[in-house]
């Protein structure tokens, strides 16, 4: 577990920690075709921005992609899922995100999974998702595209198309190539 990011000022950018990391982010899709998104941010800026993620996180030592996705999805959601039920994967990419204290890299795999409608519980939430998960949405395609919020990635649509008729992926992962998503640019 990483240290959780400080509701404090911001170090000076230069002096930022940075590490690289591989993680696992999932699209959890109800069956009412709508795509459950948390809302995150960076306390350490104020007013603290946000911007809208999937669920999913880093993949820790000795551990698979695929366990890792699902131990995310338990922590994060309450809901259990298996390895069977992950679909994918759908892309790929490597991510910089820098905030207000850290610069991470990461090496994502973006996963499909179709549940029902459930409740979301945060009881397995980090310290540091709980200090930056402000909320979570179920959004429809309809609401995504609509959308003038952040919302990382910033090609979900795209991810989402990988996955066609009967929630199946025939084509290889979609490559996104390298991208940055941050509060505070990486310098």
């Amino acid at each position: 577990m990483t240290a959780p990011r400080p509701a404090l000022p911001a170090p000076v950018p230069d002096s930022r920690r940075r590490h690289r990391r591989r993680a696992m982010r999932v699209l959890l899709v109800d069956t009412e075709d709508r795509l459950l998104l948390f809302r995150d941010s960076d306390p350490g800026i104020v007013p603290a921005p946000t911007f809208w993620i999937t669920a999913g996180g880093g993949v820790d030592p000795g551990e698979t992609d695929l366990k890792a996705a699902v131990r995310e999805v338990a922590e994060e959601t309450g809901l259990t899922i298996t390895l069977a039920d992950l679909v994918g994967p759908l892309a790929e990419r490597v991510v910089v995100h820098g905030y207000s204290d850290v610069v991470t890299t990461q090496d994502e795999l973006f996963w499909f999974v179709r549940c029902s409608p459930f409740e979301i519980s945060t009881e397995g939430h980090t310290e540091d998702e709980i200090a930056t998960m402000t909320s979570h949405h179920w959004w429809t395609r309809a609401e995504l595209e609509q959308s003038d919020q952040d919302i990382w990635p910033r090609d979900l649509l795209a991810v989402w198309d990988q996955v066609g008729p009967h929630d199946a992926v025939t084509a290889a992962p979609l490559p996104l190539g390298e991208v940055d998503e941050s509060t505070v640019a990486p310098a």
